[in-house]
Order: C-alpha cells, then sequence, then structure tokens
C-alpha cells in the first residue's frame, strides 16, 4: 500500500550548499538521505513529497555542515500481508515468476502461479491440464504472503495467484466469460 507518512528528523546540510536558500539546499539533502531507502518501518521511500517545517541551523563542532531539524513528508510503498497487487510479470525463473509491484519485484513461487502442475517452456510457466500460460510482460493480480525485511539491502516480497480471482488478468476475463455465456 502507498502511504504519506510525516516525519522528523536531523538533517545535515554540507558546507558546499551553504550558498543556496536553507529550502533548496535541505530539500536536496532530505532527497539524497530517504530517496530509495528501505526499512521494515517506513517500506520503500519513494520520494520526498513536501517539507513541512525547517528549524534553525546548528552547527555541531569538528563538523562544519549546518543541521536542521526538519518535518517532511514521504510518499512510501509498505506492502502489508494479505494485500492484494496488480503487477507485470518482469522475469520467469525454472523456480517461479517476479511480479513488479511498485518500486520491488515480488516473488512467486512455482507451485503459486496456479493450480496445476506448471513447467518451463521457452521462458514461460505453462499449466499441464489447464493449459494457462504465463509470460513476461502479463499483467496479474496476487496476494502479499510474506514480507521479509532480514536483509535491508535486498527485502523480499512472497505472492500467491493461487487464490479465488488471482492470477494472469487474461485468465480471469476468459473465466468471466465462460459464466456469462453459460446463464
Amino acid at each position: 500500500m502507498f502511504y504519506e507518512v510525516e516525519i522528523k528528523d536531523h538533517i545535515r546540510v554540507p558546507p558546499i550548499k551553504f550558498g543556496e536558500f536553507v529550502e533548496e539546499s535541505v530539500l536536496k539533502s532530505l532527497v539524497d538521505k530517504f530517496e530509495g531507502y528501505v526499512s521494515e518501518d517506513l517500506g520503500f521511500v519513494i520520494g520526498v513529497s513536501t517539507v513541512e517545517k525547517i528549524g534553525e541551523g546548528v552547527v555541531i563542532h569538528g563538523d562544519g555542515a549546518a543541521h536542521y531539524e526538519t518535518t517532511f513528508k514521504v510518499l512510501t510503498f509498505r506492502p502489508e500481508l494479505q494485500e492484494v497487487v496488480i503487477g507485470k510479470i518482469s522475469d520467469i525463473t525454472d523456480f517461479g515468476a517476479f511480479m513488479e509491484i511498485g518500486p520491488i519485484d515480488g516473488m512467486i513461487h512455482i507451485g503459486q502461479t496456479m493450480d496445476d502442475f506448471v513447467s518451463l517452456n521457452n521462458n514461460t510457466l505453462q499449466g499441464k491440464e489447464s493449459k494457462k500460460v504465463l509470460k513476461i510482460n502479463d499483467i496479474c493480480r496476487a496476494r502479499i504472503i510474506a514480507v521479509s525485511y532480514k536483509d535491508p539491502t535486498n527485502p523480499k516480497i512472497g505472492l500467491t495467484m493461487r487464490q479465488n480471482k488471482m492470477g494472469n488478468l487474461k485468465w480471469l476475463d476468459e473465466e468471466t466469460k465462460k459464466v456469462k455465456s453459460k446463464k
């Protein structure tokens, strides 16, 4: 889920930026520090949206930089367990598929792609009985079943498409058409 979060932090502005307006140099320092930042509390910081308040600058002995207590807002993507997401398949491997969901790819284990025996053929995943095919660039709906920040530099998101109304949107459209034609 995407959020806008308000944060209060001390922001370091290096002496090289002293010739700029304070607001501009603080914003640049915020962008440098927070864009792309990943944590379990915030999730994935996408960008700084606004600077709400900048306090008085303080120079710390031995540093030379100015430090400003700043209140600001960031846009974040924080994946939540059981959340339903829509994304594009970005890669197919022998153990499953990767799906772009916001600023990160989630992994769908081969056994979680469909209710069928699944095999890898020509960079696609194919169901033995259903004949369903999953390939790169397919748009799919999945549910988040695991979120791990164990390694903050490489967080992991686990997805499943083996639940009702989950999977490749083409499959879901075909199923809806079949149900409507039977009525």
